[in-house]
């Protein structure tokens, strides 16, 4: 979990140098490239065994079971050195898609979560539509559609960067409608999202130079007001982080970190275990 040490590193990593083509900023990063793999689209269904209309709606109701509970999910925070910079505190009530349509603006993120996988985020760009990265490409779909039977909810807020404008929102998603494979430069769906909505280089693949200083911190917020807390050289890794506790849920991260820390016998230079 983390950057544990008695556990070997889930990715391979390859150094390129890379450049972020947004305009203004063209100064050249050495980073670190993924090898090109999704966390989540590539275990999704494409279909869930669910009619639907021309729009991509749910004619039939989603089995309960497959639902995340609110009490599931771990609040936590993201710290880049004193900044927080994202915040999930009580999680928010998920609607069904064809509620979220009454509610989603241009330029809005859209988290759909199942119980046992992956969130899986989009933007709406209005028409019903949303861009997002799916199955190693971004496509432009239904809402309806991209939801695959989730449940979802508006998470403008989670991030605490500066939103760029809807328009420009909007403008960013569909303008990669298309992109495939190894032109892609987001290693899953939030990254993606999250990028077009803030335009910040650091949910890019090799967005951030990695050399050994660790200044984001994830802060699990655990029962009986204890925090757990792991570090990180770069966002894009803290995401993948906390994306895999999303997909586990709750009582599995808190059985893991138990089992680690006992393991462990106590704190670690990259992780640590404190009072909030």
């Amino acid at each position: 979990m983390g950057n544990h040490g008695d556990k070997p590193a889930p990715l391979t990593y390859a150094e390129v140098p890379t450049t972020d083509p947004d305009p203004g900023e063209d100064t050249p990063r050495i980073g670190v490239s993924y090898v090109f793999a999704t966390d989540d689209d590539d275990d999704e269904e494409e279909d869930q065994d669910q009619d639907r209309d021309e729009h991509g709606e749910e004619k039939g109701a989603w089995p309960e079971g497959e639902h995340r509970r609110r009490d599931d999910e771990l609040p936590c925070a993201v710290f880049h050195r004193e900044e927080c910079v994202y915040e999930k505190k009580s999680p928010a009530e998920t609607l069904a898609p064809e509620q979220l349509l009454h509610t989603c603006r241009p330029g809005d993120l859209v988290e759909f979560v199942a119980a046992g996988q992956y969130p899986h985020w989009t933007v709406y760009v209005g028409g019903s539509q949303v861009v997002h990265l799916h199955r190693a490409e971004v496509k432009s779909s239904f809402l309806g559609q991209a939801s695959q039977g989730r449940r979802g909810r508006v998470v403008n807020e989670v991030y605490r960067f500066r939103p760029l404008s809807p328009d420009a929102v909007v403008q960013k998603a569909l303008e990669q409608v298309g992109i495939t494979g190894r032109d892609l430069s987001w290693r899953n769906s939030e990254c993606f999202a999250a990028w077009c909505k803030f335009g910040r280089r650091e949910f890019k693949m090799g967005g951030e130079l990695r050399i050994g200083k660790q200044p984001y911190r994830l802060k699990l917020h655990l029962p009986g007001k204890q925090c757990h807390v792991l570090e990180f050289q770069s966002l894009e890794d803290l995401i993948m982080e906390r994306r895999r506790n999303d997909q586990i849920g709750k009582v599995a991260v808190i059985q893991e970190l138990a089992s680690h820390l006992n393991h462990e016998g106590g704190a670690s230079m990259t992780t640590q275990h404190e009072l909030c």
